[in-house]
């Protein structure tokens, strides 16, 4: 039943393009609606060729309705003839390489199913990053584009505190696991924390709203690499924002953050016995199991180092008959029905299934973006959006420096939300002259007046 009703809902995609064709801010409600499905992405989803059991970074060969939005997206784009191209930036053209490099890898794979798989969703990956560069170029309306977002992490803030009311220790929100959601809110708290030390917290009540509701589900996590991390991220940040858009006004910034860092130490204090006990708590088992792993990659890159061992096909290499777990010494609780898991290093875990050029193209990919943010903090000095760079940076440095603890840049509302992102950046890099020309032309008229 799912299947057909996916099937009329993929049919409605042409008519929606064409009536939103007719008139362009209708399309913000679809931005809006990609990221409403997120927010419930578990119930928006289909698996077809499922495989539930399999312990890999795809399970299934997904379809969502964000992609379906998407879809309608470029389409509208399409036909307002407003498209912007099937590469249109350099990160894009990154996206391609690191895509291609991880072809090679099926040569090598066991189950070539569970490879299409792990390449479908790559590929989905993609579709929305076009979508949402497609709606920028369309509307040039970052704005609607940032209350959705804001809009997302208030969401998950309300479902982590049902969660605490109903005794969860863990909660994640809308994500898989725990660490999914801190890594996510792990962005968005530094995206609108920039938000509000630029404009005022008392003149952007959203911002505000959701910098507080991203940062309370990164504490309420407990995730210790995530909760460690936080302080350095903020004060990425925070330097970002010092270094131009405010033209060094130090003070004026400190006393916008002082007080969120007297609220962030009173909460902070308030689950202090908590986070020391997860801290004193963590058994010594989940450390060895992590370096066993990291081992067991190692030996896989030595045998594979140019194609690895099959994209999505961890999850059959690492077990009987292959012997990498035994290579690596990881020999303890191996019975006959034991399955082990994912390498919990996300650069690893591509190195091994996709080989070095790949992991290397991820990582270029990864930090060009670093590049353009760092870059764009001076362009976009003194205009509205000024804060997104700077958030962005703190965010997304913090993010690849857990990734080396955590393989969550492999689930796939991760890897939509850092796109959404990307498209952000890549839309304001190609037009941020404009932006600059056209926050002078206001800043003139006001001054007129």
């Amino acid at each position: 039943m799912k299947y057909f009703v996916f099937a009329i809902a993929a049919m409605g995609v042409p008519p929606l393009a064409v009536l939103l064709s007719l008139n362009k801010r209708w399309t913000k409600y679809v931005v809006w609606a990609i990221i409403a499905a997120l927010a419930v992405y578990q119930g928006t989803a289909i698996n077809f060729f499922s495989n539930e059991d399999y312990r890999g970074s795809s399970r299934g060969m997904e379809v969502s309705v964000v992609y379906l939005f998407s879809m309608a997206m470029i389409m509208v784009s399409v036909i307002k003839m407003r498209f912007p191209g099937l590469c249109p930036s350099i990160g894009a053209k990154i996206y391609l390489l690191y895509f291609l490099l991880c072809l090679p890898s099926w040569s090598s794979a066991e189950n070539t199913l569970f490879c299409w798989m792990e390449t479908w969703k790559m590929i989905m990956l993609y579709l929305v990053y076009l979508a949402v560069r497609a709606y920028l170029n369309m509307t040039d309306d970052v704005k609607s584009l940032m209350q959705g977002l804001a809009g997302f992490a208030i969401w998950n803030f309300l479902l982590v505190v049902n969660d605490h009311m109903h005794g969860v220790y863990q909660p994640h929100g809308v994500f898989p696991h725990q660490n999914s959601l801190a890594m996510a809110m792990h962005i968005f708290g530094n995206l609108f924390l920039a938000c509000g030390l630029v404009q005022g917290w008392s003149r952007s009540f959203v911002a505000t709203a959701a910098f507080i509701a991203a940062a309370a589900c990164v504490a309420r996590t407990y995730s210790r690499g995530a909760i460690a991390a936080m302080p350095v991220s903020f004060a990425l940040t925070f330097l970002c924002v010092a270094a131009k858009p405010m033209k060094g006004s130090f003070v004026k910034l400190s006393r916008r953050m002082a007080p969120f860092v007297a609220l962030g130490l009173i909460g902070m204090a308030a689950m202090l016995p908590r986070i020391i006990e997860r801290f004193k708590t963590a058994p010594t088992a989940s450390k060895d199991t992590r370096v066993e792993l990291a081992n067991c990659a190692f030996e896989m890159i030595k045998d594979e180092p140019w194609r690895g061992v099959g994209i999505n096909n961890w999850g059959i290499k690492i077990n009987p008959p292959y012997e990498y777990a035994e290579r690596a010494g990881r020999n303890a609780n191996r019975g006959e029905d034991f399955r082990d898991g994912i390498v919990e290093t996300v650069y690893l875990l591509v190195g091994a299934e996709c080989g070095i050029p790949a992991l290397a193209a991820m990582l270029l990919w990864f930090f060009h973006y670093l590049f353009v943010c760092l870059r764009l903090v001076g362009k976009l000095a003194g205009t509205p959006y000024a804060p997104i760079p700077c958030g962005l940076f703190g965010g997304l440095a913090v993010c690849y420096l857990q990734s080396c603890l955590e393989w969550v840049l492999r689930q796939q509302i991760n890897m939509i939300l850092l796109v959404i992102f990307f498209a952000m950046l890549d839309y304001l890099s190609a037009n941020w002259r404009s932006i600059k020309r056209n926050a002078l032309e206001e800043e003139a008229v006001k001054s007129a007046k």
